[in-house]
């Protein structure tokens, strides 16, 4: 039997253990461990990857803790830009959204592109557009606000700084993801995100661009990445991984290790990744403090994690 198995990510950073009270850890915790069950479940029930991948993600982007979907920061204008995207292993299928409001779940609709539309990637009115033409669950921005993101935008607004985080005044890197091997050995993974607290000019990450914040290969791996969306994407992180296993013969963890240890601290890429190969193995790693991640195999066994 095949090996089967699910992995998650709720951002990467500097997360200060001394910011991390015992109540907010275990919110966190729930939060990872609620999106492998919910994923987990249809792997046991020999679901494919891509409705594990994207059910996970919706779970993250239901939860308040997360910069994604309901927990997104304020962009300058006090509004909520989400991006996201979503790719299959055995077909290279590819969806993705950039700069969408008032979309409960981006990952749904990125889903919806690739399986509605003849294209990868759009973004802004377009999207908003084609979430309409589709009956996409749309909420209105009450629903998004949040007092704690809504008082860290407060600190930067009116000026040129931004912030990568949604922690207030560390790094920690507001993404969320989700990586699966099916039983039927196929591979998926899936990315979502706010983007940064105060950012200008509908500025874009690695979250929905495939190759840089998500990448899926059945021959290769599945891959998700958290951190400076600029770096990931000058670095084309998520398909480096593949690249590297494909090209040169690396394991998925020497192959992670080299992207994330070696390639993205030149390019001051602070952040990490979550990955599985064909065969069911996971790797879940990072070059900074830590990491809000989880991951759930064939056994059944949850686990989560945030420091090393």
């Amino acid at each position: 039997m095949i090996n089967y198995g699910i992995a998650v990510h709720g951002g990467a950073g500097t997360i200060p253990r001394s910011d991390l009270t015992p109540a907010r850890e275990q919110a966190y915790r729930l939060g990872l461990e609620d999106a492998l069950k919910r994923g987990h479940a249809i792997l046991k029930e020999g679901g494919s990857s891509l409705d594990a991948v994207e059910a996970a993600v919706r779970v993250l982007e239901d939860c308040p803790h997360f910069n994604a979907g309901k927990g997104s920061v304020f962009n300058a204008d006090g509004q909520h830009e989400m991006d996201a995207s979503i790719m299959e292993g055995h077909t290279l299928r590819a969806g993705a959204v950039a700069g969408v409001n008032n979309v409960r779940n981006p990952v749904g609709l990125a889903r919806l592109v690739m399986d509605k539309s003849p294209h990868v990637l759009i973004s802004g009115m377009g999207a908003f557009e084609f979430a309409h033409q589709e009956k996409v669950l749309l909420e209105d921005d009450q629903y998004f606000f949040d007092q704690f993101r809504y008082d860290q935008w407060m600190k930067t607004k009116g000026t040129d700084q931004y912030q990568l985080d949604h922690s207030d005044g560390e790094h920690k890197f507001g993404t969320v993801g989700a990586v699966a091997l099916d039983q039927h050995g196929h591979l998926a993974g899936a990315t979502s995100t706010g983007g940064m607290t105060n950012k200008r000019f509908q500025r874009i990450g690695d979250s929905p661009l495939i190759g840089a914040g998500t990448y899926a290969n059945d021959s290769t791996c599945a891959i998700s990445c958290t951190g400076h969306g600029e770096s990931f994407i000058r670095a084309v992180a998520a398909y480096d991984v593949s690249a590297l296993m494909e090209y040169k013969g690396l394991s998925l963890q020497e192959a992670v290790r080299v992207v994330v240890h070696d390639k993205l601290p030149l390019l001051d890429g602070d952040g990490g990744l979550i990955a599985i190969d064909r065969n069911g193995n996971i790797v879940l790693d990072f070059n900074c403090s830590g990491m809000y991640r989880g991951q759930c195999g064939s056994d059944g066994v949850v686990k989560s994690a945030i420091f090393r």
